[in-house]
């Protein structure tokens, strides 16, 4: 089954072709090698739910990357990856509210009994089919240390 996200940064690409816009071309055509580079190494084609884990990713690594460069006081570089983000987001859907992601934590943990750190693994697994692409994993991940403490 074909990808409408990934459709659409296909066409985006083309788009940024016609205007010349060099600086947003780049980070469309390496999420179209990213996509590509996991269709060949799994034999597959991704659909949006895989899509969705590349765009979370890549933008993960750049949120990270950026956080770097400000440590090291490299801001011209900062400001380039956080481009990128900017990018990325638009093809990734709207973000969850600190109050939706509560909400769909604590929905979490009365479905699956959760109680103590040990089931934080079984808690995640629950959580991240509903916020993949739409929360920071890294955020809710300190949320559900927060809860279950």
């Amino acid at each position: 089954m074909a990808s409408p996200i990934k459709d659409s940064i296909a066409q985006a690409v083309k788009d940024a072709m016609r205007a010349r816009n060099k600086e947003r071309l780049t980070v469309l055509r390496m999420l179209m090698s990213e996509f590509k580079r996991v269709e060949v190494d799994e034999r597959i084609e991704v659909d949006d739910k895989r899509v969705l884990a590349i765009l979370d990713k890549s933008a993960k690594q750049r949120r990270d990357a950026a956080q770097q460069y400000r440590d090291a006081e490299r801001i011209d570089l900062a400001e380039v990856e956080e481009f990128e983000i900017g990018v990325i987001q638009d093809y990734l859907p709207k973000q969850f509210s600190s109050e939706e992601i509560t909400g769909l934590l604590d929905e979490a943990i009365s479905s699956t009994g959760a109680s103590s750190m040990a089931d934080m693994g079984k808690l995640m697994a629950a959580l991240k089919p509903k916020l993949q692409g739409r929360a920071d994993m890294g955020e809710v991940s300190k949320l559900v240390k927060q809860k279950l403490n």
